[in-house]
C-alpha cells in the first residue's frame, strides 16, 4: 500500500514541550525582557565577508540586524569558561524545529545539554514574520552549515579564504580558540528548506534593512559571527552547479552587506527576579562502564 493511500495519522514530533519542561520556556518572562529598558554595552558594525568575535555576559541582550538590507550571517557560541560546552546545532533542531525563532533555544553539546541563548525576538521568523514558502522553505537555518574552503577545493578546484568557516576561524584566534572549535552555525536570516526528494536548498534572504533577531544569553559566552561571502544569496557561485544558469549570475560581492551587532544590559535588575543561569542534567552514570560488554 502507498503513503498516498494510507489513512494513518501524520508523525508527532519526537521532542515535545510539557508543562513545566524546560523547553516550555515561560513566554511572559521572555516577553517582558524584550519590552524592558536596556543599556548599550557594546555595538559594532560587521563588514562584508568577514568575521567577529565577542565577549557577552549571562543575564544580557544580543541584537544581530541588517543595518543595510539582506545579508546572511553564521553564529557560533561557546561559553566563555569552557569552550568545550559549545553550540550544538543538531539537537536544538531535535528540540525544537529546522528553523528557529522567538522561544526558541540554541542548546548546549553533551555532557552539558542546556541552553546558551533564548531568543526574544525576532523580525522574520518562521512563526512571526517570513511564513513558510511555495517551496517549503523557512528563515534562521539550522538544517544547514557555513560554506567551507575544503567543500569548494573538493567541488570546483578554487582556492578562496573568506568563506564563513574562515571567517570564525580568524574570528576566534584572539581568544585562544583554533579552527577545530568552530563548529555548526545557526544561519541567521537565511531561508533554507528539503525538496522533494530531500535535497537542501537555499534561498535568497527576505531580510529588508533594519531587520533583527534578538537573544538573551542564559550564561556568559563567546559569540563569534561571519557575514557570509554569498551575501544574500540572491545569487551564489561555490561548488558544482552553484549560482543558476552561466550568464545570468552576478557577482556575489554585489549581493553583500554587513551586519550589526548590539549587547544590551537590562537597565532594571529587578527584570531577572527568579532568573538563574540553567544547569546541566543531573546525570551520575558512567555510561555503563562497570559492564564494559554491554546491558545483558
Amino acid at each position: 500500500m502507498t503513503s498516498s493511500t494510507t489513512s494513518r495519522p501524520p508523525p508527532q514530533p519526537a521532542y515535545q514541550a510539557t508543562p513545566g519542561s524546560i523547553l516550555n520556556v515561560n513566554r511572559n518572562f521572555y516577553s517582558t525582557l524584550a519590552k524592558a529598558d536596556r543599556t548599550p554595552i557594546e555595538a559594532f558594525t560587521l563588514p562584508i565577508r568577514s568575521g567577529r568575535a565577542w565577549t557577552v555576559p549571562a543575564g544580557h541582550i544580543v541584537r544581530l540586524s541588517t543595518p543595510e538590507g539582506p545579508q546572511v550571517g553564521d553564529l557560533n557560541i561557546w561559553n566563555l569558561h569552557n569552550p568545550r560546552e559549545r553550540f550544538w546545532a543538531a539537537r536544538t533542531r531535535q528540540l525544537h524545529a529546522s528553523h528557529v525563532s522567538t522561544y526558541d533555544r540554541l542548546w548546549s553539546c553533551l555532557p552539558y545539554l542546556r541552553p546558551m541563548v533564548t531568543i526574544i525576538a525576532d523580525t522574520l521568523g518562521g512563526r512571526e514574520g517570513y511564513d513558510v514558502d511555495e517551496w517549503g522553505g523557512r528563515c534562521h537555518d539550522l538544517l544547514g552549515t557555513r560554506c567551507d574552503p575544503y567543500v569548494n577545493q573538493m567541488l570546483s578546484g578554487d582556492e578562496y579564504d573568506f568563506h564563513c568557516h574562515s571567517n570564525l576561524t580568524r574570528a576566534v584566534l584572539p581568544y585562544g580558540l583554533t579552527e577545530f572549535d568552530v563548529h555548526d552555525v545557526l544561519n541567521v536570516f537565511q531561508v533554507t528548506g528539503l525538496d522533494k526528494e530531500g535535497r537542501y536548498f537555499m534561498e535568497a534572504s527576505p531580510a529588508t534593512r533594519g531587520d533583527y533577531i534578538e537573544f538573551f544569553t542564559e550564561q556568559p559566552v563567546l559569540m563569534a559571527l561571519s557575514t557570509c561571502p554569498g551575501g544574500d544569496l540572491s545569487t551564489w557561485g561555490w561548488g558544482e552547479g552553484g549560482g543558476g544558469e552561466e550568464g545570468e549570475k552576478k557577482s556575489m560581492v554585489e549581493c553583500c552587506r554587513p551586519l550589526g551587532v548590539e549587547v544590551f544590559a537590562l537597565t532594571d535588575p529587578a527584570v531577572l527576579s527568579g532568573w538563574s543561569e540553567p544547569q546541566p542534567p543531573k546525570y551520575r552514570g558512567r555510561h555503563g562502564m562497570q559492564i564494559p560488554g554491554g546491558e545483558a
